[in-house]
């Protein structure tokens, strides 16, 4: 791609000065078509991202990450440390989704989809521009006198920030802690659950630095994604791209006279304006190709065509194209390598269908004791099990009890011979197997023992049975 000669750009982040300091950027306020779309998808999903974990399916939170309770709900599917391999599933396939979108269409999740963006753009920034103005209001502001106006702006806008990040903090803590807990913190005496408040207070100290201060050097610095994307673009992925070719033709870009005929003077379309540069929220020249820092918010294609309608010149010189469409004219098209992730991501949502259908809502597990061989009970062999039930539901089981199921026994529990599980909770026990040692026919018998509920069968489990190898 046809460039600046100059590169330096590309060893250095817009939001460090030469000194390495923090230097703030602030951006013009965007507007145009792209805008309004991005509003009503920002607003729509953090809406969704607010009120999931407050949505309940069959009793269970509709999202849910308990790392500490090893509790996960995903789409109101609860997943227990037995279920990991279909969590672990849930997340490969959600890399491999984002890995096929930005081969596809670049860093577009940024832009559009990705929380921080979201709530910087769409949330705070727009607080920022309606309490100290646009940029240059906002410039003006940093390098003025700290006066009762600096102070009275700035004070707003902190305090506003303040307690927008505590919100987020309750709402964070909800996905890790679940809403049920967080409702009872707040309706209790919150110092009854001091590490859940010291928690909400670590959450709210670290929103409100990202978005006071760290902002956008989430994308630059600390997003492994933008690291990635390097890796995963090619000429053939859609990116908010500057249409170098027209832009620059034969006498490269150039001010905008309204007296000559730029098309007979050889001059690109850009005018040099720096508009779109004014506008990014990290700082960048769209027009120096494909950067790390671009987060494909298409704040600068809308900038550029409103320019260009102003100007009289055509739109979509900044647009959303690959590099080989601008310039090879080449149209889209879905290659090798876009079909092959399509490929493994089918595969694999195959395979967490399979296994969420198999999945039960009851797992029953019995095992023989450890270290321990059989028993002698005159003409019976004897072995000790130990049991574990898992209860996935939201129903009490309180009548539990199992059965042998392909050879005649008795089946003692110890201690107990009814079994209770809570919903959402699990039992465990030991007990006794006995069998007439000439219904044996090996020194290792495989038994079908069925849980019941009741009178209902709710799962079917197995375990080896040891007896002598010959009872002569």
């Amino acid at each position: 791609m046809a460039q600046l000669a100059d590169e330096a750009f590309r060893d250095s982040i817009g939001t460090i000065d030469n000194e390495g300091k923090r230097k703030f950027i602030y951006p013009k306020k965007p507007s145009g078509r792209f805008y309004k779309y991005r509003k009503w998808v920002s607003y729509f999903l953090l809406l969704i991202l607010i009120a999931n974990p407050f949505i309940k399916i069959n009793g269970n939170q509709f999202m849910l990450f308990n790392i500490l309770e090893r509790r996960f709900n995903i789409f109101g599917f609860p997943f227990w440390p037995q279920d990991f391999y279909l969590f672990v599933l849930f997340m490969i396939i959600g890399v491999v989704f984002v890995i096929l979108f930005t081969v596809i269409f670049g860093r577009i999740f940024c832009g559009w989809i990705c929380p921080q963006t979201i709530f910087l753009e769409m949330v705070f920034r727009r607080i920022e521009f309606w309490i100290e103005g646009d940029r240059g209001a906002q410039m003006r502001l940093a390098k003025q006198q700290w006066n009762a106006e600096k102070i009275r702006k700035k004070g707003l806008k902190w305090t506003v920030f303040l307690i927008i990040s505590f919100g987020i903090a309750n709402v964070f803590l909800a996905y890790l802690i679940g809403s049920d807990e967080l409702i009872v913190m707040i309706e209790d005496n919150p110092l009854n659950h001091l590490k859940t408040l010291i928690s909400l207070g670590i959450f709210t100290g670290i929103f409100y630095f990202i978005f006071v201060w760290f902002r956008e050097q989430v994308c630059i610095i600390a997003c492994p994604y933008g690291r990635l994307q390097g890796v995963l673009l090619d000429n053939k992925s859609i990116n908010v791209a500057y249409d170098f070719v027209r832009g620059e033709k034969e006498a490269g870009r150039a001010k905008f006279n309204k007296k000559e005929n730029r098309a007979l003077s050889g001059k690109g379309d850009c005018i040099d304006c720096h508009q779109c540069v004014n506008v990014c929220p990290t700082g960048i020249d769209i027009r120096n190709g494909t950067q790390l820092e671009c987060v494909n918010c298409t704040a600068c294609i809308d900038e550029c065509d409103s320019i260009m309608e102003s100007v009289g010149l055509p739109k979509g010189l900044i647009r959303y194209a690959s590099e080989d469409e601008i310039e090879k004219k080449a149209p889209f098209k879905f290659t090798t390598r876009m079909k092959g992730y399509t490929a493994v991501l089918t595969i694999l949502v195959g395979m967490l269908i399979g296994l969420l259908f198999l999945r039960t809502d009851v797992e029953a597990l019995i095992l023989r004791l450890p270290g321990q061989l059989y028993q002698h009970k005159g003409e019976n062999i004897s072995n000790v099990f130990t049991y574990k039930i898992i209860n996935k539901t939201n129903d009490d089981f309180n009548a539990l009890h199992f059965k042998l199921k392909n050879i005649k026994g008795d089946l003692k529990l110890v201690g107990k011979q009814i079994i209770k599980v809570p919903k959402q909770g699990m039992s465990s026990g030991t007990l006794f197997v006995e069998i007439n040692k000439y219904l044996l026919e090996s020194d290792k018998t495989k038994l079908k023992i069925e849980v019941y509920n009741g009178d209902k069968k709710i799962e079917t489990t197995t375990t080896s049975f040891l007896s002598p190898r010959s009872f002569d």
